[in-house]
C-alpha cells in the first residue's frame, strides 16, 4: 500500500478513555519466501535500528502510551512509595566466608546500586572451629569493623543511564578482583582487574566480554568468554594479569553454532572447567589448575541428545563402588590420596556426572578423571543415585565432607545431603526422607540423599553462597509466596537449620494475612497442570479456598520454555496488588521444568502448542471454578513468556481483560528463520529449524503471534507491550511490529519502550521499582481497581 495513504491513517481510539490518536506505522510491504510460501510483512522496515524514522516512530509510541496512561500517574507514584516504604533501603546481605574474609553487599538509602565489600575473619577462631563458620551479624547503617569496599556500583554507574555488572570474581589469595560492566544494555561487558591491596585498577582492560570471567586458582590468569556476531559465547580466552589484551590466548573455540561455552573453576580449586552445551547436548573439558596454560581435556565426548554436568569430588574409599575403588588416572597426576573435609579421612579424586542417557529425569554416576588424550567411557561409570521418574535431578554440588543434590518433585524444588564424613556410610536415623522414598540402605550402597524438609505447601529452596570447599555447613536460600526471602545454614552432621536472616518487610507485614494454595487444571489432552495461587486472606468475597460469591480480580503469570521453572517466591512489590484484592496465580505450563524433563519435552519444538493450550486451560479452570471471570482476569509473561502472551491472545481473546507482554518474543518465526540474528541457530533445538524443515515452518506459522493477528482484532483485550531498545535477546522490533499490526487490526494495544536498557529492563533499584509500579498500575486499571 502506498506510504502516502497509510501515513495519514488513524487507528481506532481504545475504549479505555479519551486521548490522542495512536501513531500509525506506514505499511511498506516486504516479502519472504520459504518452503513454497511467500509471506508479505508490512512492518519489517521497523528493524532498521539506525533509521531516524524508526527512532521517531518509537518515540511517538512512547509519547502516545504516556498520554493514554497519564491518568495513572498518581497511582504509579502511590505504588512506588508503597514498595519503598516496605523496603529496608539501608541493608546488608548475609556474609559469605571465602578465604580470609567475609564477603557481603550492602545497600544505602537513596542509592540505586549495591556496594560490594568484605571484612576480615577473626583469625583467632581457627579455620576448623564451628564458630569460625558462623557469619557475623551486621546491622544496617552500622559501620563494619575492618570493612574494605571492593566495588561500589554507584560509583561505576556515574554518568551512565544504564549499568550492569556481568563478572565479579576475587582471586583465591584475595588480592585481586576481576569485574566486568555493561553501560549500554546490550550485554557486552568490559573486563577490568583491580588490585585490592591498593584499591586501584590495573592497566588490564578487555572490551566485549561475556559474563562469567574467573581467575585461575593461582590468580595469575583470568579466563573469560566472548561472543560471536550472533551474540553466542563461543570462545574461552586466557588473559595473563599485567599483560595487554592483545596477547590473550584462545583456550577453547566452539565452531558449532548451536553450542554455547562457559568457564569456571571447581569448588575444590582442582580444575578450570569449560562447559559446552546446546539445548540438547553437552560436553565438559578440564584443565589442571596447577597447569593453567595446559591443554583442556574432554570428560565425555559429546553425543547428540546426551546432556551431562560434571562436579569434581574427593571421595573416601567407603563411598566408592567396589569396582571403582580408585577412580583416578595416575597419568593425569591425580593418584595421590587427598584429605576429605579436613577430618583425617583419605580420599580419591573422582568426577560426579549428572546425565540423561537412558535416564529421562537424569541419574548421578561416579567416574574417573580423564588423562591427557584419554577421554572417559560413560560405560565405565557407576550409578550412585539412579533415575527416578518422579524426581528430576537438577544439580550436584561437592564439598570436602559432603555432597548436596538439588532435585525437583511434585512441582517443587528440593535439596538433599550426602554426608561423606559420617562414621559409617549409611543414612543417619531421624533425618528427613531420602530422595528414594521408602528405600532402605543396602550393604555397600551408601548413596542415600537426605532430603531437607520444609512444612509449607509451596516454597522454593536452593543453595546460596557456598564457595568454600572445606565448609561444614550448607548455605540455603528459602522463600514462598508468603515467606520473605530467608537464609539458613544447614549443619550437615546434625541436619539442623539455623536461621541467619529473613528479608525485612517494613510496615507490619504478617504472613498469616496471606494464603497460598496449589490447584490443578485439566489441559486439552487431559494432562493435569499445576497452578500456584496467593491472595490476601481478608480479600472481599473470598473464602478460605480463594473462591467466593463474586469473581476476584486475578493476575495470571506464565512462561513455559527452556525447562525454566517458575517457582513460588516472595515479592514486596506484589503486596501492592494483593492488598488491593488481586489474586496472583502462576500457570506451570508445559515447556517449563516444574514436573520433570517430560514436562519440558512436551512443550517444545513440534509440541509447543501445549504451552499455549495449557495456559488457556488454566485460565478457563480459574473462571469455571469461581476464582475470577474474563472481565477480571489479566495475563502476564515476559520474553518467551511474551510469546505465550501473544499466542493465547490469538487463541482465546475472550478469556482476558488485559495482557501484559514484557520484552515479548512475538515475531518468533521471522527471527528463527534468520540465522544471522542473535541466538537463532542455538534456538533451533528449542523451537525447531523452520529454515530447513518445512514441517517446523508450517507448525510455527500456526502459532507465531505476529503471523496470526486476525484482520479484525477489535475484540481483543487491552494489551501493553514493554520492551527495550538495546535488547539483544528479543529485539525491540518484535513488539514494535506486533503492536503496529494489532493496532491496524483494531486492537487496543500500547507500546512502552525503554530507550536506555536491555533485556532485563531499566537498571537501578529505584528505577526498577518505578517500572514495576508502572506495570502494576496498568494491571489495576484493567481490573477496575485504579481508584
Amino acid at each position: 500500500m502506498p506510504d502516502d495513504l497509510t501515513q495519514t491513517a488513524t487507528s481506532p481510539t481504545p475504549a479505555h478513555g479519551e486521548g490522542p490518536a495512536a501513531p500509525v506505522a506506514p505499511r511498506r510491504p516486504a516479502s519472504r519466501t520459504h518452503h513454497g510460501e511467500t509471506v508479505v510483512d508490512d512492518y519489517e522496515w521497523l528493524r532498521d535500528k539506525e533509521s531516524p524514522e524508526v527512532v521517531a516512530h518509537l518515540e511517538a509510541e512512547n509519547a502516545y502510551t504516556e498520554a493514554r496512561l497519564a491518568h495513572l500517574a498518581p497511582l504509579r507514584e502511590r505504588i512506588f512509595e508503597e514498595i519503598k516504604a516496605r523496603t529496608l533501603e539501608t541493608d546488608l546481605s548475609v556474609p559469605v566466608r571465602q578465604g580470609a574474609y567475609w564477603y557481603y553487599s550492602r545497600t544505602v538509602e537513596g542509592s540505586q546500586y549495591p556496594v560490594r565489600a568484605r571484612a576480615p575473619i577473626d583469625a583467632s577462631l581457627g579455620s576448623d572451629a564451628p564458630s569460625a563458620w558462623v557469619p557475623p551479624v551486621l546491622e544496617p547503617g552500622v559501620p563494619v569493623p575492618g570493612e574494605q569496599v571492593l566495588l561500589d556500583d554507584n560509583v561505576e554507574a556515574r554518568g551512565h543511564d544504564f549499568f550492569s555488572l556481568g563478572s565479579f570474581d576475587v582471586s583465591a589469595d584475595g588480592t585481586r578482583l576481576a569485574y566486568a560492566v555493561d553501560v549500554v544494555g546490550d550485554e557486552r561487558y568490559t573486563l577490568r582487574v583491580r588490585d585490592l591491596t591498593t584499591g586501584t585498577d590495573l592497566a588490564d582492560e578487555v572490551p566485549g566480554t561475556f559474563p562469567g570471567a574467573t581467575f585461575s586458582p593461582d590468580g595469575r590468569f583470568v579466563f573469560y568468554p566472548t561472543v560471536d556476531d550472533a551474540w553466542r559465547p563461543w570462545r574461552v580466552w586466557r588473559h595473563e594479569v599485567g599483560t595487554p589484551a592483545t596477547q590473550d590466548v584462545v583456550v577453547f573455540e566452539e565452531p558449532d553454532e548451536r553450542f554455547w561455552v562457559g568457564v569456571g573453576v571447581t569448588r575444590s580449586q582442582r580444575f578450570v572447567q569449560i562447559d559446552v552445551g546446546s539445548k540438547i547436548t553437552s560436553e565438559t573439558w578440564l584443565i589442571d589448575a596447577d597447569d593453567p596454560t595446559g591443554e583442556p581435556r574432554v570428560v565425555w565426548p559429546r553425543r547428540e541428545g546426551v546432556e551431562y554436568t560434571v562436579e569434581h569430588a574427593v571421595l573416601p574409599p567407603a563411598w566408592l563402588p567396589a569396582d571403582h575403588a580408585d577412580v583416578s588416572r595416575p597419568e593425569a597426576g591425580t593418584g595421590d590420596d587427598r584429605m576429605v573435609g579436613g577430618r583425617g579421612a583419605a580420599g580419591r579424586d573422582a568426577l560426579l556426572v549428572l546425565h540423561n542417557e537412558g535416564a529421562e529425569n537424569f541419574e548421578l554416576v561416579v567416574t574417573g578423571v580423564p588423562g591427557p588424550g584419554a577421554p572417559l567411557d560413560p560405560a565405565d561409570a557407576t550409578v550412585v543415585v539412579p533415575h527416578d521418574p518422579a524426581a528430576r535431578l537438577e544439580a550436584v554440588d561437592a564439598f570436602a565432607g559432603h555432597l548436596v543434590v538439588s532435585f525437583r518433585r511434585d512441582a517443587l524444588s528440593r535439596v538433599g545431603v550426602v554426608d561423606l564424613a559420617a562414621d559409617e556410610p549409611t543414612r543417619p536415623a531421624g533425618l528427613p526422607t531420602p530422595i528414594r522414598t521408602g528405600d532402605t540402605p543396602a550393604p555397600g550402597d551408601p548413596w542415600h540423599v537426605r532430603e531437607v524438609a520444609f512444612d509449607e505447601p509451596l516454597y522454593t529452596v536452593a543453595l546460596a553462597g557456598n564457595p568454600e570447599w572445606e565448609q561444614p555447613n550448607v548455605r540455603l536460600s528459602y522463600t514462598s509466596f508468603v515467606t520473605p526471602s530467608t537464609v539458613y545454614d544447614l549443619r550437615v552432621e546434625t541436619g539442623g537449620l539455623t536461621l541467619l536472616k529473613q528479608q525485612p518487610v517494613l510496615g507490619g507485614y504478617d504472613a498469616a494475612d496471606y494464603v497460598q494454595r496449589r490447584e490443578w487444571a485439566t489441559a486439552e489432552d487431559g494432562t493435569q497442570v499445576p497452578v500456584s495461587l496467593v491472595w490476601r486472606r481478608d480479600a472481599v468475597g473470598l473464602d478460605a479456598t480463594g473462591t467466593g460469591a463474586e469473581p476476584a480480580p486475578l493476575l495470571l503469570y506464565g512462561y513455559g520454555s527452556y525447562e525454566i521453572s517458575i517457582d513460588p517466591g516472595f515479592s514486596i512489590s506484589r503486596l501492592s496488588l494483593l492488598d488491593r484484592g488481586v489474586v496472583f496465580a502462576v500457570a506451570h505450563v508445559r515447556g517449563g521444568g516444574e514436573m520433570g524433563r517430560r514436562w519440558y519435552d512436551e512443550g517444545k519444538t513440534l509440541a509447543k502448542r501445549n504451552t499455549f493450550t495449557d495456559f488457556v486451560a488454566v485460565a478457563r479452570h480459574l473462571v469455571d471454578a469461581g476464582w475470577t471471570s474474563p472481565e477480571r482476569l489479566v495475563a502476564q509473561g515476559g520474553s518467551a513468556g511474551g510469546l505465550l502472551m501473544g499466542a493465547v491472545t490469538n487463541l482465546a481473546p475472550e478469556l482476558f481483560a488485559g495482557v501484559l507482554a514484557q520484552v515479548p518474543f512475538v515475531d518468533a518465526l521471522t527471527s528463527i528463520l534468520d540465522p544471522s540474528l542473535p541466538l537463532t541457530v542455538v534456538e533451533w533445538d528449542e523451537w525447531g529449524d523452520p529454515l530447513h524443515d518445512a514441517e517446523v515452518y508450517r507448525y510455527m506459522r500456526t502459532y507465531s503471534p505476529y503471523e496470526n493477528v486476525p484482520d479484525d482484532a477489535s475484540h481483543y483485550p487491552r494489551i501493553l507491550a514493554v520492551t527495550s531498545f538495546h535488547d539483544t535477546r528479543v529485539l525491540y522490533v518484535e513488539p514494535a511490529k506486533w503492536v503496529a499490526r494489532l493496532r491496524a487490526a483494531g486492537a487496543p494495544a500500547l507500546l512502552k519502550i525503554e530507550m536506555h536498557a536491555g533485556h532485563g529492563g531499566v537498571s537501578g533499584r529505584y528505577e526498577g521499582w518505578r517500572e514495576v509500579a508502572y506495570e502494576d498500575a496498568w494491571v489495576l486499571d484493567v481490573l477496575g481497581l485504579a481508584g
